[in-house]
């Protein structure tokens, strides 16, 4: 049977989900995309979680997606002599290129392109944001500060720069490495960490090609600059809040995560929102009310996903977390308020064909009361661009490719199935038919909406519309 739901769950993999049992609980519970995260875990941890993933879709006989989600540039600083130092407001702190152990006022910073992108009056943020330094001047060797916001700083803490657009790479030597292991695998997702222009996901696409899509995470607030350009340039996008929370100030990141989706529903791109959605639930069995509220929220703007990342990954309750963030997002899609807000922001069909299709497909089924809409894509595109038009109607997406139908199965309000290709319209309505009967979305006596393209077998090519009857 068919999730109820529309939008999806991400949850990631780690220490506490990682054998055979605990991840089928996962999938039975609502996951529908499972994350791996680069940043911790071995290459024999992800290929040992990715391969139970696969013993899981072919029990189930349900398409999963796998995002690998890249580390990214994340800049750190050395080590100090006795393991952590103390610094006090007003006080000077020098960041360098030496490779020394560092003391209460100096530490080595090992990443020689910061030193050429920082200013005077600039900041730099220290462990989450914790702490807070002024940069007096550069010299290329050595940036000086004066501590703002003091407190302990201990080693190998991260280094976040929210007023700079800095000139390193979104994919470092360690993420190419973990890129073509993850392609090798044959991860359905690449999420890019840190992007902060168009240029980061044009050079990731050279690198992947069409191996997998490719996501864009927003967690700098330089990328805001660039919002549209960089959608464009996107498969999906990832509202990361964590690193976005730390560089923008608290009560800017509810209306950010709003002008992101806002940007994703109308270039047709999925969008997951994610970070500390239930990070209660790392180490209690019932999130806040806040938390709960909080992933509704993201319901109700009309994010295609949340995500899940510690809480599933090393917390206490796994199982627990994706259940009540399944029931939530739920009791959110039933709520009159989310058509309402859904139909608000319709979105326009823009002036091609598979637009003019999809939002006729949209049309006619809510004219009609069908029980589904069913979409048959070869690359993806008929299916997002139904998506994008956010039907009441479920839709039920047919590939030919395995691998189009695990990419869909993050996209809000797919239903992804797999079917050899067609070669007639009659027998386009009686696959269409038949698959719709086996995987419980219509009965006998309902009708259908269906979207397709012709040539059969060709992608970009959505301008069939065909209504049908069980």
């Amino acid at each position: 049977m068919p999730r109820l739901r529309k939008a999806k769950i991400v949850a990631t993999l780690g220490p506490a989900t990682s054998d055979l049992q605990t991840i089928s609980e996962l999938f039975n519970a609502g996951v529908d995309v499972f994350r791996l995260n680069f940043s911790h875990g071995s290459h024999d941890d992800h290929r040992r979680r990715y391969e139970i993933v696969r013993e899981v879709e072919r029990v189930s006989g349900r398409p999963i997606a796998v995002l690998a989600d890249m580390q990214g540039p994340k800049l750190r600083v050395g080590t100090f002599a006795s393991g952590k130092v103390t610094l006090t407001p007003g006080a000077r702190f020098v960041l360098d290129r030496n490779p020394a152990v560092g003391d209460a006022e100096r530490v080595c910073l090992p990443h020689p392109e910061l030193f050429e992108a920082v200013k005077r009056g600039q900041s730099l943020l220290l462990d989450d944001g914790k702490l807070r330094l002024e940069v007096l001047d550069s010299d290329g060797e050595s940036i000086r500060t004066r501590v703002t916001h003091g407190g302990v700083l201990s080693d190998r803490k991260g280094v976040n720069v929210p007023d700079a657009v800095l000139p390193i790479p979104a994919l470092t030597a360690k993420d190419l490495i973990d890129l073509e292991f993850a392609l090798s695998l044959g991860a359905d997702w690449i999420a890019l960490s840190f992007v902060q222009r168009p240029q980061d996901m044009i050079e990731a696409r050279a690198w992947v090609g069409d191996r997998a899509w490719l996501m864009a995470k927003l967690e700098k607030p330089a990328a805001l600059e660039q919002l549209d350009e960089i959608v464009k340039v996107s498969d999906a996008v990832m509202v990361a809040r964590g690193d976005l929370g730390v560089e923008l100030p608290p009560e800017r990141v509810p209306g950010v995560q709003k002008r992101i989706i806002r940007a994703c529903r109308d270039h047709g791109k999925p969008v997951i929102v994610a970070t500390q959605m239930l990070e209660s639930m790392i180490s209690a069995p019932v999130p806040t009310r806040a938390e709960a509220s909080d992933v509704a929220t993201a319901i109700f703007d009309g994010a295609d996903a949340v995500m899940l990342s510690a809480e599933s990954a090393s917390g206490s309750f796994p199982v627990p977390a994706v259940s009540i963030m399944d029931r939530i997002i739920g009791e959110a899609e039933r709520d009159p308020l989310y058509r309402s807000l859904i139909d608000a922001h319709e979105e326009l069909p823009l002036p091609t064909r598979g637009d003019a299709i999809c939002a006729a497909l949209r049309n006619v089924a809510h004219t009609l009361g069908a029980a589904a809409t069913i979409t048959y894509t070869t690359s993806g595109f008929t299916s997002l661009r139904a998506a994008r038009q956010r039907p009441l109607a479920p839709i039920l997406s047919i590939a030919p490719r395995l691998a189009t139908a695990r990419r869909l199965a993050l996209v809000w309000g797919v239903h992804s199935t797999v079917s050899a290709d067609i070669e007639s319209i009659d027998e386009m309505v009686t696959v269409a038919r038949g698959i719709a009967m086996r995987e419980g979305v219509v009965r006998e006596g309902d009708q259908v909406a269906i979207a397709a393209g012709m040539p059969f077998g060709k992608a970009g090519t959505t301008n069939l519309l065909r209504i049908a009857e069980i």
